[in-house]
């Protein structure tokens, strides 16, 4: 018997970066993730799948539905964002709701996790603080000044 994995993208949202390819770990990426996977654990999921990202990744929204109600669904992605352990996801092109009205709800659930101070929002003002966006947009620029300058210097311990 062999396992595979499917890596899906939450549609809509945008959590904090956990560490990877070096780059420090977002505040509130570990607390996301272990939201995340005990809200996951051991449950049915339904994904409706949007397309495949630049990455391979399936985005989809994602619902489970939660005993003792079976016959009621839950955005995992919505709940996320009402949690304070997301924002809505911002980039120029690409991004999927499922629709106008999705994309209402999540906005609407993320100002009122804003309001309320949960999560990354908790004792947070607009002053100094990063976004996922926001990290991802510094990190590739810092990514990009890095290769520039080892392009330049002729590689880093290079002795000259």
């Amino acid at each position: 018997m062999s396992i595979s994995f499917i890596h899906i993208r939450l549609a809509g949202v945008d959590a904090p970066e956990l560490p990877h390819f070096g780059r420090p770990a977002q505040p509130f990426s570990h607390a996301a993730h272990t939201w995340l996977t005990n809200y996951l654990l051991s449950r049915r999921v339904r994904a409706y799948v949007y397309r495949q990202d630049q990455y391979g990744r399936v985005v989809a929204t994602v619902y489970v539905r939660r005993w003792p109600f079976p016959f009621i669904r839950r955005d995992v992605g919505l709940q996320m964002l009402r949690a304070g352990l997301a924002t809505v996801y911002e980039a120029k092109s690409g991004v999927e709701f499922g629709g106008e009205v999705m994309e209402g709800r999540y906005r609407r659930a993320e100002e009122r996790a804003r309001r309320l101070g949960r999560g990354l929002w908790k004792g947070k003002g607009t002053v100094g603080w990063e976004s996922p966006r926001e990290y991802k947009t510094r990190m590739a620029m810092l990514d990009g000044e890095r290769a520039a300058a080892t392009a330049v210097g002729g590689g880093e311990g290079e002795k000259k």
